[in-house]
């Protein structure tokens, strides 16, 4: 799309209008944490209610590592936190005992009500 400018110099003024990509964000302060095309499941539970997984995290801090049992099993997990504010968002699985929990090992927990949609 060309625009002229309102006092027009001469010059073309080119606006880019393709979409930036998809983010979630730390619902206290904004910073970006994962992207929307790293998701690999919406059908999780987290501490506080829904919770995402995701392939990938960017902008945390992962906690001490401790064993839990959850919904699925026993599974060996460290607390992530937002890297700007240290709100924490969910947790990363480290291992999973079971087998058939083995995909989630190296995955991340982000609890739906800790994290914001950004550039939607």
């Amino acid at each position: 799309m060309i625009l002229k400018t309102p006092q027009f110099t001469g010059f073309w003024v080119l606006i880019d209008l393709v979409p930036g990509p998809r983010l979630y964000s730390c619902c206290n302060c904004r910073n970006h944490v994962s992207l929307h095309d790293d998701i690999v499941s919406k059908a999780f539970q987290g501490k506080h209610g829904r919770a995402f997984l995701f392939s990938h995290a960017m902008n945390i801090v992962v906690g001490a590592k401790e064993d839990r049992h959850l919904l699925t099993g026993l599974h060996t997990v460290a607390d992530i936190s937002c890297g700007d504010c240290h709100e924490v968002l969910g947790w990363k699985y480290e291992r999973a005992y079971e087998a058939s929990q083995k995909y989630k090992e190296g995955k991340f927990i982000f609890e739906k009500s800790k994290i914001v949609k950004e550039g939607w």
